[in-house]
């Protein structure tokens, strides 16, 4: 009778330990850190992996919320050491497709975060991504029935903008005031750039170009929600509309950013009142706008009833940038050599890039394609196809996913380049994908410690869409499955056991350097932003837990090297988690 007394006391124990554990870590307290999983959950038939940190092989059990073991499986060494020299292991309990809420269990780790394995399981991330840019919106009052409880006054109205002595002009001279509303702020600060807005809406387009049927049913309450454009569109005329403004309508040139002298302090952006500057035309700046209005061009040109003549607006501007930047094809954003030149100095973000061979390619192709005027074709390098995750000092990538997304419209000339460009990027995607080649976390992400560098984060997202962009081409799953991945890294599966999304996950990101979230008075940060990620190189002397580089993360409002938020690593993380949800079906996860 003892005896069964004991096993019935040992069951009750182990059971209520599981939904302690279960409960804990569903109301925020801490799980194992030791298992690192997306904290989200997984779709029925897709991959399932766990990383467990670990010294041994052993049995993993997963279990539902009463407790009951449901999947039971060995954990297998990582078949490389994390970037630490550790081994590490890996449960894969690919093959539980039942949807329900669950718990992985290790005996040497404990209970990992509660996930969830369903149809939907990134449907709100995925949308809550491109909601992010709604809470950066500069010029409106972002009001509680859209934003809750992140309510806050209008900042910036845009009505008092100087012309900076570095931008003037003979029709426009310093300090002449100028009216450059709405927008985009940048990242943690409340500055807009232009080069750092060309690559965000340029991928934001490309989400909506790809996958455009998917993209109309994501609804994001907002207050143009109601006027018959998706609703990802109607955000990125926020900043569309900004773009517009910042260029000079006397010559075509684009100014490079819309700034204060210096970076405001941790304040609410209506209380950021420091006089604001257009700042000197550059040719990346110019050409990055040109690039994204040719591609706003074609997307718009079917919503002239609900936007009238803007598609033509964008283009006719496109092409007014692209003359300005072939009479001014070197002209860099020194921001050192302009303080040295003219008063006041500015000090804020400087997105400086020497080299325009590859915004001349992304504007010319853009142009190119909804144009089909060939002339473009001459400053469009094709005989010497690079592919690279593309950055926003390196756009060239962009160029390549639009000619390949338009490959049936283009002319003819072009038509022999597809097929090498096909190849290139399908070769490039495999060399991501390669099982040989994952990371000890078995993602594409962390392959190498050069990974781990300023947003980092956007890296995994990147690398996603490339993978995304190849399986488009071929339908080849170990693509698809390696993206998938990525976003799982995001989500928790990586060093830091964070999951880097506000508002997302039972260990998300809760201080970024974001001066909303910093300043509103919410103990939540806004939700849906992603944080830059490890990045070992420390640049803010933050101390960082370790310099090991996939581990490099500090979660503090301070860490702006590691744990900023940028609208240029937002863009492809929602690519990202968008696309995913738009292929899930056809893909056979949810089948």
């Amino acid at each position: 009778m003892k005896n069964h007394f004991s096993v019935f006391a040992g069951m009750i124990f182990s059971a209520c330990m599981f939904v302690a554990a279960f409960a804990n870590a569903q109301s925020g307290l801490p799980a194992s850190d030791s298992i690192r999983l997306n904290q989200l959950g997984f779709y029925p038939k897709a991959p399932k992996t766990a990383i467990i940190l670990t010294d041994r092989p052993q049995k993993f059990t997963i279990q539902a919320v009463n407790g009951k073991t449901i999947f039971s499986g060995t954990l297998t060494p990582s078949a490389k050491p994390d970037l630490s020299g550790r081994t590490i292991y890996l449960a894969d309990f690919s093959t539980l497709q039942q949807a329900g809420n669950y718990v992985l269990n290790v005996p040497d780790a404990n209970y990992s975060y509660p996930f969830a394995v369903n149809i939907d399981i990134h449907q709100k991330v995925a949308a809550a991504a491109i909601k992010g840019f709604y809470y950066q919106r500069a010029s409106i009052p972002l009001l509680e029935k859209y934003a809750g409880k992140w309510t806050r006054p209008a900042g910036h109205m845009g009505n008092d903008v100087l012309v900076h002595p570095s931008a003037a002009t003979g029709q426009r001279p310093a300090g002449s005031i100028i009216s450059v509303p709405r927008g985009w702020y940048d990242a943690g600060d409340y500055n807009s750039y232009i080069v750092n807005s060309g690559i965000t809406m340029g991928t934001l387009f490309s989400l909506y170009e790809d996958f455009p049927a998917h993209m109309k049913t994501v609804a994001l309450n907002i207050p143009e929600s109601n006027n018959q454009l998706p609703d990802v569109l109607d955000e990125c005329l926020w900043n569309l509309r900004w773009m517009l403004a910042m260029q000079d309508p006397n010559d075509g040139g684009v100014y490079n950013k819309l700034t204060n002298a210096s970076f405001d302090g941790m304040i609410m952006p209506d209380k950021a009142v420091m006089p604001r500057y257009v700042v000197q035309k550059g040719t990346a700046a110019t050409l990055d706008f040109a690039a994204v209005m040719a591609q706003a061009s074609r997307i718009l040109k079917p919503f002239e009833k609900q936007v009238p003549g803007l598609a033509d607006s964008c283009l006719k501007a496109a092409v007014s940038a692209w003359q300005w930047a072939l009479a001014s094809p070197k002209m860099a954003y020194n921001q050192d050599a302009m303080n040295k030149q003219f008063e006041p100095k500015v000090v804020t973000g400087g997105y400086g890039d020497g080299r325009f061979d590859d915004e001349f390619d992304w504007a010319a192709a853009e142009l190119y394609i909804t144009t089909k005027d060939e002339a473009y074709l001459k400053n469009l390098a094709l005989n010497n196809i690079r592919l690279s995750i593309p950055s926003w000092s390196q756009v060239r990538m962009l160029a390549y996913y639009s000619l390949l997304r338009n490959r049936g419209s283009l002319t003819s000339s072009l038509k022999p380049v597809i097929p090498v460009l096909s190849d290139k990027l399908t070769a490039f995607a495999d060399s991501l994908s390669n099982p040989a080649t994952l990371s000890a976390y078995q993602t594409a992400m962390g392959r190498s410690a050069r990974d781990f560098n300023w947003g980092s984060s956007s890296n995994a997202a990147n690398q996603g869409i490339a993978l995304i962009n190849a399986y488009l081409l071929t339908k080849n799953k170990q693509c698809l499955n390696a993206a998938l991945a990525n976003l799982d890294y995001l989500l928790g599966r990586n060093g830091t056991s964070y999951s880097l999304v506000t508002g997302f996950g039972h260990k998300p990101i809760m201080h970024p350097h974001h001066r909303q979230s910093v300043a509103d008075g919410v103990v939540d940060p806004v939700p849906g932003l992603l944080s830059g990620g490890p990045n070992p190189s420390q640049q803010d002397k933050v101390p960082l837990p370790t310099k090991i580089p996939n581990r490099a993360l500090s979660d503090n409002d301070q860490a702006y090297a590691s744990n900023e938020i940028a609208i240029n690593w937002n863009a492809p993380f929602a690519y990202l988690a968008n696309a995913i949800e738009a292929l899930k079906t056809s893909a056979g996860y949810t089948k």
